[in-house]
């Protein structure tokens, strides 16, 4: 009886921690477009693979979109995108900030950075 109870408690404190952690999650969409110059210059400058490589990455991982395409299901845009490349950063679903167009892989990062720990849980990074 004592090890089920023990079971059963130990079950809800990893449920509920994991439940706390998927609260917190945040995602970066890179909203583009087909033959977008400034996409492939973010794609030879960063590119996927080292972005998920980043803690920044880690924190928020990044998904693609196509400009012509509505928000992913469960996302929610606070307003249109406009420009490409357009990098929404997204909590629990709903666009909590963005950088629109990609000024350079330096000011790329550092408003990354910026927005990531001014928006989110996020604490280290570049």
């Amino acid at each position: 009886m004592l090890r089920r109870l023990v079971y059963a408690f130990a079950l809800t404190a990893v449920t509920s921690i994991l439940a706390a952690e998927a609260t917190e999650a945040a995602e970066l969409i890179m909203v583009e477009t087909p033959g977008c110059a400034y996409c492939l210059k973010w794609n030879q400058d960063v590119g996927a693979a080292e972005y998920a490589a980043t803690p920044e990455g880690q924190f928020a991982p990044l998904r693609f979109v196509d400009l012509r395409d509505a928000p992913p299901d469960g996302v929610t845009f606070l307003r249109p995108v406009v420009f490409t490349p357009t990098f929404v950063l997204v909590e629990d679903g709903t666009e909590i900030d963005r950088i629109e167009g990609y000024p350079g892989e330096d000011f790329f990062w550092g408003l990354l950075g910026m927005k990531l720990k001014a928006k989110t849980a996020f604490a280290g990074g570049s």
